[in-house]
């Protein structure tokens, strides 16, 4: 394979709201299920790629009403992780899964190397690239910025039914997400579940935030919760402020 993406196809890296004045800068990696036209449907049915294994369901709109709740810029990878997985490095399996969950992928199997490098050349490198330039302008013109990362995650995984609403994940540094996690009394909210950092899910942050000395938090939402509008709003509204609180103290 040559070129990836063809001329007319979408940027992965698209920033919504780049000039607001929040400290927060929102980023959401799993936002689509939309798959550049080369790759067809990879094999799979049109169920399969509106699943949770396709993209974060629900997870655009939490940060889309966040991003104008809080003036925060947004910037958001536009090409299913199915695709290739922004929140993964090239070296990383699972960048180009063959399997997600229980399903396998056909057209991710035995991939040329050329192959795999034209999905991080197109789609990795330029998100990215993206998120850095947004944080490099920001340190030029001395604005704090703290980042939170959007995602949402199957209430089912393998079979096994999970009942946590709200993960608040972190690393190397848990300054935000201490603060954070006091802020859902009546939520079942709890530090890196469903995942954490032995499943290799705090890239994007550890690449953009630890590096930096900024402070970072994942925040993943239970998508039953968020499938619709109002669970979308809903969620929204209840981060918002404990946010904007946890930026202040």
């Amino acid at each position: 394979m040559g070129a990836l993406l063809h001329d007319d196809e979408e940027s992965p890296f698209i920033a919504v709201n780049e000039e607001g004045r929040s400290p927060y800068v929102l980023i959401c990696e799993h936002a689509s299920r939309l798959l550049p036209r080369r790759l067809g449907t990879l094999g799979l049915s049109a169920p399969e790629l509106q699943s949770h294994i396709a993209w974060d369901i629900g997870a655009e709109n939490v940060a889309r009403l966040l991003s104008r709740l809080m003036d925060a810029p947004l910037l958001l990878q536009r090409y299913s992780r199915l695709a290739y997985d922004c929140n993964r490095p090239p070296e990383s399996p699972g960048a180009i899964p063959e399997v997600s969950e229980l399903t396998a992928i056909p057209g991710n199997r035995k991939l040329a190397a050329e192959d795999r490098l034209a999905r991080a050349r197109e789609i990795y490198r330029p998100f990215h690239d993206g998120v850095s330039l947004v944080l490099d302008r920001r340190a030029a013109g001395c604005r704090p910025s703290l980042i939170v990362s959007i995602h949402s995650f199957t209430p089912v995984y393998k079979g096994k039914p999970r009942s946590v609403e709200l993960g608040i994940l972190h690393d190397r540094d848990t300054a935000l997400s201490a603060k954070l996690i006091k802020s859902f009394p009546n939520i079942d909210a709890r530090l890196n579940e469903p995942y954490g950092p032995k499943d290799g899910v705090l890239h994007t942050l550890n690449m953009h935030g630890f590096a930096r000395g900024l402070q970072h938090a994942m925040i993943e939402i239970r998508n039953d919760l968020v499938a619709t509008e109002r669970g979308q709003d809903e969620w929204a509204q209840r981060l918002s402020v404990p946010l904007i609180q946890a930026a202040t103290i």
